[in-house]
């Protein structure tokens, strides 16, 4: 099935979200959809998977104009999209999440449990996937769960599959895995749209690639024929930078320390220093216990063993209240999950933090909240509409800047960043990494936990590389590259 999207135009109020878009995809073939944050690419494809409805511009299949009023429209001529978070229920099986809402059944009115197991391994040998349908999905990695997404997709002939940041939360044999899948349907003529800020993963994996920026398509054309810093130029506007950010940066005394911290089998005798000024990091593998040292460290975890001091005074801390008095933050790597709360406004969870400071007797104080907040807002270059708009309404990137306000008022000794440029665009990454130099020169002690090589050497003075919970070894300033990063967090010596 060729699409072609012609001329799409989309407003809301007096935003101007997409401003005369074109997009094409083939049969059997593989199109990167890239842009920051904010570009326009999920609004280009809600309109295409029925969500939303174009204000000017045209939708062809095969030639043919279609119009989708609904998102069963759009499923019905073919087109399936797979969110970020996935639409499975852990606690039912394979078979069972395929055919939810559209259940077969026996001529009694049951479940015919048996057609549903035998029509989902027709899909699964067409896709060459050796899965029992009968596997409860709560058993399945994050990859098979991507895979049976993709599996219900084909189930209902879906002929285009929209893939909105697959690999997010996977890790590297696990997005090989879902690399292996995406090249089979391409040889059987599935066009696959791939959103990602992955440019790595999209030279990988990808054929053409489509560029949106500010709403506008900027460039077009096949993968061969782009390079890395050609697409993140587009997407931008300008050079982005790959050299290393690190500053020479006036270190204090150690603000934090652990000694001999454990946690079976999470993570196992660990030790580590923090200075104020100074940006730490700590990397590995997924799974290498990197977060759950520092959940336990910030109270969010219990049990661990060890000593655990905050300028040099040994403390047990039991709850994420007592750390924040101790003058800890902590910025989670799930920020949909841990980091914001969707019914309250942008405001609201930028300060969330400080409110029992800014109270009195029981009474929040708005104008002082509002002025802190609008200091962020400026310092952080947080773009949005009016702070008095729900937090969805904003882009994953500025989403994360106000997740990073929320902890700035609180004024923090100790700032740690899980992941924290995870799922936002290249230009929001600068963005973030400046703002942790910067915090560093203002004698914040940085603790940077992060599974991307490359942020660690670009933004951290020195790092720890963690493999199965136990620091392999440390490597400081020009050490830190990504083959000495890999032989530690795989298991090697220094």
């Amino acid at each position: 099935m060729t699409l072609e999207m012609k001329g799409i135009y989309k407003s809301f109020g007096a935003n101007d979200v997409l401003r005369d878009v074109s997009f094409e995809l083939h049969a059997g073939e593989i199109c990167a959809l890239l842009g920051e944050n904010g570009a326009g690419k999920s609004t280009l494809m809600n309109i295409l998977g029925g969500v939303h409805k174009a204000d000017q511009g045209k939708i062809l299949l095969d030639g043919k104009e279609v119009s989708f009023q609904t998102p069963a429209d759009s499923l019905n001529h073919g087109i399936a999209f797979i969110h970020q978070e996935l639409n499975l229920i852990n606690d039912l099986a394979i078979y069972e999440n395929m055919f939810i809402g559209r259940e077969l059944k026996k001529k009694s009115g049951l479940l015919d449990a048996q057609k549903m197991i035998d029509r989902t391994n027709e899909v699964f040998k067409r896709m060459d996937l050796d899965l029992d349908p009968r596997t409860m999905v709560r058993d399945l990695d994050a990859s098979y769960k991507q895979i049976v997404e993709i599996a219900r997709a084909l189930l209902m002939e879906a002929s285009i599959i929209i893939m909105d940041e697959p690999t997010t939360s996977l890790t590297d044999p696990e997005i090989e895995r879902v690399f292996d899948m995406m090249n089979t349907l391409k040889k059987n003529g599935v066009g696959i749209v791939f959103i990602s800020h992955k440019l790595k993963e999209v030279m990988t994996v990808c054929t053409r690639f489509t560029v949106l920026r500010d709403g506008n398509m900027v460039s077009a054309g096949d993968i061969s024929e782009t390079s890395i810093d050609s697409l993140a130029r587009d997407m931008v506007g300008h050079d982005v930078g790959t050299q290393s950010l690190r500053r020479e940066h006036k270190l204090g005394e150690i603000v934090l320390s652990g000694e001999g911290l454990t946690l079976e089998p999470v993570f196992k005798n660990v030790s580590f220093e923090v200075r104020a000024g100074e940006v730490l990091g700590i990397t590995g593998l997924l799974g290498d216990g990197r977060s759950e040292l520092f959940q336990s460290i910030f109270g969010a975890l219990k049990g661990a063993a060890g000593t655990v001091r905050v300028n040099g005074e040994k403390v047990n801390i039991r709850s994420t209240t007592q750390a924040l008095k101790l003058g800890i933050g902590y910025v989670p790597r799930n920020r949909k999950e841990n980091g914001i709360i969707k019914d309250m406004t942008i405001e609201e969870n930028g300060s969330i933090v400080t409110w029992p400071r800014d109270s009195r007797f029981g009474f929040l104080d708005s104008a002082k909240i509002g002025t802190e907040f609008d200091k962020q807002e400026r310092e952080l270059h947080i773009k949005l509409d009016s702070k008095k708009f729900l937090i969805g309404s904003l882009s994953g990137g500025n989403q994360q800047k106000v997740v990073l306000a929320k902890w700035l008022t609180a004024n923090p000794r100790v700032l740690v960043f899980d992941n924290p440029t995870q799922g936002v665009d290249v230009g929001a990454k600068e963005d973030i990494y400046n703002i942790i130099l910067n915090l560093a020169d203002a004698g914040v002690a940085i603790v940077v936990l992060s599974s991307e090589a490359q942020e660690v050497i670009r933004v951290c003075d020195r790092t720890l590389v963690m493999f199965h919970g136990e620091v392999r070894g440390e490597l400081v300033g020009d050490e830190m590259n990504e083959q000495a990063i890999m032989r530690l967090a795989t298991g090697g010596e220094a």
